[in-house]
């Protein structure tokens, strides 16, 4: 959950405490601690669970609510559990002196840079989908010398900014607007400006609707399915390193 929606429930009186964990380790690993959350984080360990990060940045975890394996899967479960008995759940995190894990992205979806450089690009896609006017993010930039991004615009929020700002058209009329590009640019400007130079996006194109499950580039619990994504837009991407 975004740190702001969270900091708006803490001020109505109604803290929420995140929670992490898989149905591998029965569903919660860590928890925020009541009377000691830290907004941005998902908590500390529970009791009886250890979780620590991998030289790769991995999140592990080791407990007895660990599944001993996957039924029938001896090759999925060595994947899954290493010799000392800690999960790999695949996902990315780092660990604060006081023990608490933020989550910063999924070890497959890593782009790595024409530099070496590993850039976890979840943090920075919900970064900019919350953003005024943008919806849906992708970045890209595996093997690239920088970060390029697809966007796609909130319809709703663009027709109260159309209303506002006296423009009429459709929703594939407007992603083309100068106006509406010019507030696009302020709003990737600002995630630029909350990032490293190496995360920041260089170059970016607004496409003329949402993805979504049933054209095939949503799964249906609504991640990306980034391969599609990238081989649909092949030549939107290739101008945007072209240019």
């Amino acid at each position: 959950m975004h740190p702001d929606l969270l900091r708006w429930f803490q001020g109505l009186g109604l803290p929420v405490a995140e929670v992490y964990g898989q149905t591998e380790n029965c569903g919660v690993s860590t928890m925020g601690p009541p009377g000691a959350l830290r907004i941005g984080t998902v908590g500390r360990a529970v009791p009886g669970v250890e979780v620590r990060i991998a030289d790769d940045g991995e999140i592990l975890s080791r407990g007895a609510n660990v599944t001993v394996g996957y039924y029938e899967d001896p090759a999925g479960t060595a994947e899954l559990l290493d010799a000392q008995g800690w999960m790999h759940t695949g996902d990315l995190g780092a660990l604060d002196a006081d023990g608490y894990l933020t989550i910063t992205g999924r070890k497959k979806d890593l782009i790595i840079n024409a530099s070496g450089k590993n850039i976890s690009p979840q943090e920075i896609e919900t970064r900019l989908r919350y953003e005024p006017l943008i919806s849906q993010a992708v970045v890209v930039g595996d093997g690239r010398p920088y970060l390029t991004a697809l966007l796609t615009l909130d319809a709703e929020a663009l027709h109260e900014w159309a209303a506002e700002h006296g423009h009429r058209g459709r929703l594939e009329d407007l992603a083309s607007d100068p106006d509406v590009l010019q507030e696009v640019a302020e709003s990737v400007e600002r995630v630029n400006l909350e990032h490293a130079r190496v995360e920041g996006i260089k170059r970016w194109h607004v496409l003329p609707q949402d993805l979504t499950v049933a054209g095939g580039e949503l799964t249906p619990t609504l991640k990306v399915k980034r391969q599609v994504v990238a081989e649909r837009y092949a030549d939107v991407i290739e101008e945007l390193y072209a240019r």
